[in-house]
């Protein structure tokens, strides 16, 4: 069972990237996934989830209104859109599943993939 996320890279405050996490040994299309992000000397930190259906969706107050997560699970896949890019946001960004929601944090994370680092440049 593998989460592969791909699509990080440099940029400056104010732009964009779109995190990928592709899944592969296992299909997902039934569990709630979610993106995680774990700073320099900070620890890991929720992000972003979404239902397996794809209808109910969760984000941190931190990212509310520039971050979107979707999924295809057709293709195994689930994505994170982020926009308006601050300095802040800039970690190693990791997707995760299953994950439950409800009761406090996301917790119940099972599978993690190896991340890709996002670095937003001021």
């Amino acid at each position: 069972v593998q989460l592969q996320a791909s699509g990080g890279g440099l940029v400056q405050a104010g732009g964009s990237l779109r995190l990928s996490c592709a899944a592969s040994g296992r299909s997902f299309s039934r569990d709630a996934m979610g993106w995680f992000r774990q700073a320099p000397e900070k620890e890991r930190e929720f992000v972003a989830g979404i239902n397996w259906r794809g209808g109910s969706t969760y984000y941190a107050d931190s990212v509310k209104g520039r971050f979107t997560i979707s999924r295809d699970n057709a293709k195994n896949t689930v994505y994170l859109q982020m926009n308006s890019l601050k300095p802040e946001d800039t970690a190693v960004y990791y997707c995760a599943s299953p994950v439950i929601f409800g009761g406090g944090a996301p917790h119940g994370m099972a599978y993690w993939g190896k991340g890709t680092q996002v670095t937003v440049s001021s």
